[in-house]
């Protein structure tokens, strides 16, 4: 096998090993979290998400542990209309990504 194809097939796998890490986290299992202070409240990164884009609304949302990491992700139209992908870590309200839906 060449070395191109090995190098593309273990990117693909640590690819998909990431991906099979993230498991998405239901409404119970998401309050209890945030009952027992492991993740932020909702309304503080919900808060956190519109700074960053003042005059938005969010559109979704969702929670997610990602190798052990808790990440709320959001779809929030800013002012203009624009779409935005924004993910913050929901422990520490931290904006991990913010980025222009495509």
């Amino acid at each position: 096998m060449k070395l191109t194809t090995l190098i593309i097939s273990s990117v693909t796998l640590t690819s998909l090993a990431i991906v099979a890490n993230a498991r998405d986290l239901g409404p119970d299992e998401a309050l209890k979290l945030r009952d027992s202070g492991s993740i932020q409240s909702f309304e503080k990164l919900n808060e956190a998400a519109l700074a960053k884009h003042p005059g938005g609304v969010i559109r979704e949302t969702e929670l997610e542990n990602e190798l052990g990491r808790y990440v709320y992700q959001l779809e929030v139209v800013d002012a203009q209309g624009v779409e935005w992908d924004v993910e913050l870590d929901a422990a520490t309200g931290e904006v991990l990504k913010s980025r222009q839906e495509d």
